[in-house]
């Protein structure tokens, strides 16, 4: 099958949307399909290109582990600023439909989210090319932004939720990554039977438990700490003046024995650094900025205890943090700082503790029975990695979309129907 998905992320970017549209296509692709990919320039998230490529008109092509990858020029802009971002958004959009136009014919379109305007991609290419259409939901654009406050205008919000549902109505099948998604979808529009649930997951090869990396503590003043790390992007929407709020009574209370580790970047890292330093926390709390998708196992398998957080809110009930399947299958214990189906799926595993997010006095109640209760942290990181092995496998998932797309192609039932797991072990 001839498979056109449209990402406005894809590696070498590791982000959550980068990583699981890679999954899922080098699976396909390693089953046999012929999969393109169309997505940006990576420059996440600081809107600065990576090393070895350039932003251009012309569209770039490359092939990435069997995948077809065409890059198109985006307005670049860094992960803060709404209006910058609309234009990077919508830059994306028009290229991409561009693109999408020539590309040899395919047999089904897919687009994902979370960038709102990506999936009009999918659904102008799919009208004008007259091809069935996939619509996967990451994000619930533009709650998500509300949210946070980065939209304020009320004809705005009010354009965004037509195009939303619009976008809806458009799609062959919904694919959402968790049961809050696709609620939040079918309370807005009748889909009918047009929608499923493919979970995000883990390659249990890629994320597998492997010794404390010595260096990477001591390199950040971590030796004989408590280390709890987040990973991640750090925004608005993040909470991570949590960890500040925690670093700063343990200093006061003149305990060094817990470190903090921010991994990542994002809007707010900038400001948060300064007010670590501003506050006299830079020993206790450290930064790394942006770090390589294949550093991420040696960064968890460094850790004591990984921290999962979003800010209180109802609508981050419906997320699920990609984070939590790798950091289970690495064998680390984890504070939930997120309500909902992911906090269930912790919960379930037996795999972490939850926390109230936003409220420092529960975090500093579960890094002190964490690092003080061996047994408790001893049963908690033997859970996690048979869990998310035998349920949130990437190949189970991947053979699961296949199965959607034989639904409205099928000509190519056979074919879509081949087992990936045969194909790559995990």
């Amino acid at each position: 099958m001839k498979i056109l998905f449209f990402s406005h992320y894809f590696p070498p970017e590791g982000n959550a949307p980068a990583s699981r549209t890679y999954e899922h296509c080098v699976r396909w692709a390693k089953a046999g399909h012929d999969v393109t990919v169309i997505t940006c320039v990576p420059n996440v998230p600081n809107g600065v290109p990576y090393e070895g490529y350039r932003n251009r008109f012309r569209s770039q092509r490359e092939t990435i582990d069997g995948i077809n990858v065409i890059r198109v020029w985006t307005f670049l802009a860094p992960n803060s600023g709404f209006a910058r971002r609309i234009l990077n958004y919508l830059s994306y959009m028009v290229m991409a439909v561009m693109a999408g136009l020539f590309v040899k014919r395919p047999k089904i379109v897919i687009a994902t989210s979370p960038q709102f305007f990506c999936g009009w991609a999918g659904v102008i290419v799919q009208f004008l090319r007259r091809l069935p259409f996939v619509l996967e939901i990451r994000d619930i654009w533009p709650e998500s932004v509300t949210a946070v406050g980065a939209i304020k205008v009320g004809f705005v919000i009010r354009l965004f939720e037509w195009l939303e549902k619009k976008m809806y109505l458009s799609a062959d099948h919904i694919v959402t990554v968790g049961k809050g998604y696709r609620d939040n979808v079918t309370s807005k529009v009748d889909v009918g039977d047009r929608i499923s649930v493919i979970y995000n997951g883990v390659d249990g090869e890629q994320f597998s438990p492997q010794p404390v990396d010595a260096e990477f503590r001591r390199r950040y003043g971590m030796q004989d700490r408590f280390l709890c790390s987040y990973v991640g992007t750090i925004g608005m929407a993040h909470g991570l003046e949590t960890v500040l709020n925690a670093a700063e009574i343990l200093k006061e209370a003149g305990r060094d024995d817990i470190g903090f580790l921010l991994v990542g970047d994002g809007a707010r890292r900038e400001w948060l650094e300064q007010d670590a330093a501003d506050r006299g926390l830079s020993d206790l709390v450290k930064f790394t900025g942006r770090l390589d998708k294949s550093e991420m196992p040696g960064v968890i398998s460094s850790s004591d205890t990984l921290l999962v957080h979003l800010r209180q809110c109802d609508l981050f009930t419906t997320v699920i943090p990609s984070k939590i399947f790798e950091t289970m299958a690495m064998q680390r214990p984890i504070i939930m700082g997120v309500r909902g189906e992911s906090a269930e799926i912790v919960e379930r595993a037996v795999a972490g503790i939850q926390m109230e997010p936003g409220n420092v006095d529960s975090l500093l109640n579960c890094l002190d029975r964490l690092s003080s209760d061996r047994e408790l942290y001893e049963s908690l990181t033997s859970n996690g990695r048979r869990f998310v092995l035998e349920e949130f496998s990437r190949d189970t998932f991947a053979a699961d979309y296949l199965k959607v797309f034989a639904t409205l192609v099928p000509d190519e039932h056979d074919r879509s129907t081949v087992s990936v797991g045969a194909e790559v072990e995990v």
